[in-house]
């Protein structure tokens, strides 16, 4: 009689103990968005119905934390003491004040035109780090771009380009051909 006890207790507990597991909420994942300025609602916009499209919804199954602003390294910041699981960043320059806010953190960026340039990664192929993401590649097409310019524009004999090259990575991005 004893043993019967023991074992209907013992079967009620592990029946308890699996239907609490059960019971206990999942964790929302926190995704912090990082932008310059007014974090360029259009790509925001498109990030979030991205999101939406597999199946993530804001405020539902994940939380999206956007932050934009001229201070990208105070909002960095705060995007790390919110314990964001991701941060995902809007140009070079809030990429590099999301790589100086943590080293942990995993770091996507949106468009970066020249990542190993800029020092965000080692390299296309071996990244390293927390950072990965989206690259305009810019510096490499540069030349093709302009063989096919030429092809267009057969008599074409001189060229111009105009840029900024205080902008990281823009440096290697013009190069003359």
């Amino acid at each position: 009689m004893r043993l019967n006890i023991f074992c209907l207790a013992s079967y009620a507990m592990l029946i308890a103990l699996s239907v609490s597991a059960q019971a206990q909420p999942k964790k929302i994942p926190r995704v912090g968005f990082l932008g310059f300025g007014n974090g360029n609602p259009a790509r925001f916009d498109a990030f979030r119905q991205g999101m939406q499209g597999l199946g993530y919804v804001d405020g539902k199954t994940v939380i999206i934390e956007r932050r934009g602003g001229n201070r990208l390294a105070e909002l960095a910041a705060e995007l790390v003491r919110l314990k964001v699981d991701v941060i995902v960043t809007g140009g070079s320059a809030a990429t590099q004040a999301a790589k100086d806010a943590t080293s942990t953190i995993p770091i996507v960026m949106a468009q970066d035109n020249d990542p190993v340039g800029s020092g965000f990664v080692a390299s296309l192929a071996r990244p390293g780090g927390n950072i990965t993401g989206l690259s305009g590649l810019s510096a490499e097409m540069n030349g093709k771009r302009l063989e096919l310019l030429k092809e267009i524009v057969p008599k074409l004999s001189r060229l111009a380009v105009l840029g900024d090259s205080t902008i990281a990575g823009k440096q290697t991005s013009v190069k003359r051909h």
